[in-house]
């Protein structure tokens, strides 16, 4: 059976980039297979849809290499009716895998231009249970999340109120520090007044710009 060459390069990235890296939940796989990622790239990137590097967006943003995005997406461990915030909206691929795994999403960006072309591909895709809205990690929605991720940037240190709005058992991928010692972080937490923090990898990717810059919290 003949496939086509974008079908070749989907198969390729998820057998040589994606499952030698860590083991990944067949859930996320079969999301990552199924979610056509070349139609969320720019039009010129798309020969390099599933190439292990990062993808320009508009506003100095990027898409993450497709085995980060697989490692954030098996960390958290997404089940099929969680509320879900992310933050960083950009080109609306991984807002559609969250779609996929979980409940509802949530998703803000301070870039009108990035959700509003998010939005459309979103739609394109049949993809609904997704609302759009415009914010950053300074101007969160009230209420509480399963599952909240930082995906527009490093955060310098950890956020308190992002940590305050995650639910019981709730998870919180971001990465943080300075360059070029940052961390990709998996926070979780316990219970009322209990956080535990997992480091999941080194990276490096461009600052939060309107993260504060110094501690806001005391753990």
């Amino acid at each position: 059976m003949n496939h086509s060459p974008l079908e070749l390069a989907r198969h390729n990235m998820i057998q040589q980039q994606i499952r030698p890296w860590v083991p990944i939940d067949d859930r996320v796989l079969e999301t990552l297979q199924s979610i056509p990622r070349e139609d969320f790239v720019p039009a010129e990137f798309r020969r390099l849809a599933f190439a292990d590097i990062e993808i320009p967006l508009e506003a100095d943003r990027c898409m993450w290499p497709p085995r980060v995005e697989a490692r954030m997406l098996d960390a958290l461990q997404i089940r099929p009716n969680d509320n879900i915030l992310e933050i960083g909206t950009g080109s609306g691929y991984i807002t559609a895998c969250l779609a996929r795994l979980g409940g509802y999403v949530t998703s803000l960006d301070r870039q009108i231009g990035l959700s509003a072309a998010a939005g459309k591909r979103l739609s394109r895709q049949g993809i609904h249970n997704v609302s759009l809205s415009k914010g950053d990690v300074d101007h969160l929605p009230g209420g509480t999340f399963d599952v909240i991720l930082v995906t527009s940037g490093a955060l310098p240190q950890r956020q308190a109120k992002l940590e305050q709005a995650l639910t019981s058992g709730g998870r919180l991928f971001a990465v943080i520090g300075q360059a070029p010692a940052m961390q990709a972080c998996l926070i979780t937490r316990l219970d009322a007044d209990n956080w535990h923090c997992q480091s999941l990898f080194e990276t490096e990717i461009a600052q939060l710009d309107e993260a504060p810059a110094r501690p806001d919290f005391s753990f």
